[in-house]
């Protein structure tokens, strides 16, 4: 074998097999990040559900603090991994922190849009988890891929194909048909306005749809990490949602303080939520629509399945109905049919 044959495998074996641990890496990632949000998004609809039903209302936790203390849990978790990114090198870390946040104010205060629209869903999403039951609010919060795809077109420019589309027409008629069943749940401890329930839905998903978008906008235009547009939207997030608690609980908050209501509970619910939206990010980056529409399908039938031991769920034909077309939808939605071959010119293949 020639000389420059051999340093060519030399060099070229180190870096295949590099290029394999990689690759396993990336789909280890993939598939922790994708079971960890099915079984997030399952648990958290859940979890909310039995928070904001489970004791008489003058004993609940305030649940615009709980959305104040997500963020600053989120903040934290968010600070650490921009720290991670930079070597955890404590110098390199305070200057990416200065440089980004302090030095480009302008940009940091684009991200305050989002921020508002957030903290403003969050709390919509306790409204509603307050006023339906686990699987109804789980089906109905699918919307949001609605009100997305329609912000996608309107902002990014985005065109969606006829299966896309499609899938978008099925969601809205799984949504109608689970509104329209006669799924009933037992009677628990906290009077509920269904009609509430589902227009808080609603509003939190065009927030979600348009604040999903306008933050993508902001993430693709730059080079700016997803980390630290994460604390970017903390840093904003927190003052916003503490503004938030004055207005809507300031009474409550004087007479009973800012953490009326907390227990271990409340707290492991503020830690999953604040999870919910670095989770997403990890999914983006490692895995792909369509097997986010898994995890997203795999959560609702939990729910579900979950709703009949845990709160009494009665099931009917509609309901099981409407469901199974939201989860087809997304399935559709995410689906890319693969490009046919070009056919070659004649004088090609002769």
């Amino acid at each position: 074998m020639p000389e420059e044959d051999k340093e060519c495998a030399a060099e070229c074996l180190p870096a295949e097999k590099e290029t394999m641990v990689q690759r396993g890496n990336s789909r280890m990632l993939k598939t922790v990040s994708l079971v960890t949000l099915t079984a997030q998004n399952a648990i958290l609809s859940l979890s909310m559900r039995h928070a904001r039903t489970r004791a008489p209302k003058e004993e609940l936790f305030l649940s615009s603090t709980a959305v104040v203390m997500s963020e600053f849990v989120k903040l934290i978790i968010a600070l650490y991994l921009v720290f991670q990114e930079e070597g955890s090198n404590i110098k390199r870390y305070k200057d990416s922190l200065h440089n980004t946040i302090v030095k480009q104010p302008i940009d940091t205060l684009k991200v305050g849009v989002p921020s508002l629209l957030y903290i403003l869903q969050n709390n919509l999403l306790y409204l509603s988890a307050s006023n339906l039951d686990a699987a109804t609010y789980q089906v109905t919060y699918q919307l949001k891929i609605l009100t997305t795809a329609v912000f996608a077109v309107i902002i990014l420019r985005r065109k969606l194909i006829v299966t896309q589309w499609l899938a978008l027409v099925f969601l809205i008629a799984g949504v109608v048909t689970v509104q329209l069943s006669d799924a009933e749940e037992k009677q628990v401890k906290v009077a509920q306005n269904r009609l509430l329930g589902i227009c808080a839905a609603l509003a939190a998903c065009v927030l979600s749809g348009f604040a999903g978008i306008y933050f993508e906008k902001i993430l693709k235009g730059s080079d700016i990490s997803v980390w630290m547009r994460n604390v970017q939207l903390s840093f904003l997030s927190i003052p916003i949602g503490l503004g938030t608690v004055l207005i809507k609980d300031f009474s409550a908050v004087t007479q009973n303080g800012f953490f009326w209501g907390y227990d271990w509970y409340v707290v492991y619910i503020v830690v999953l939520q604040a999870s919910g939206g670095l989770l997403v990010a990890l999914v983006v980056k490692y895995a792909d629509n369509i097997l986010k529409g898994f995890a997203t399908s795999l959560a609702i039938i939990f729910s579900c399945i979950l709703s009949i031991i845990l709160f009494d769920f009665t099931v009917t034909f509609l309901f099981i109905l409407g469901a199974a077309l939201v989860i087809c939808s997304i399935f559709l939605y995410g689906y890319q049919p693969s490009a046919k071959p070009k056919a070659l010119p004649l004088a090609q293949k002769l």
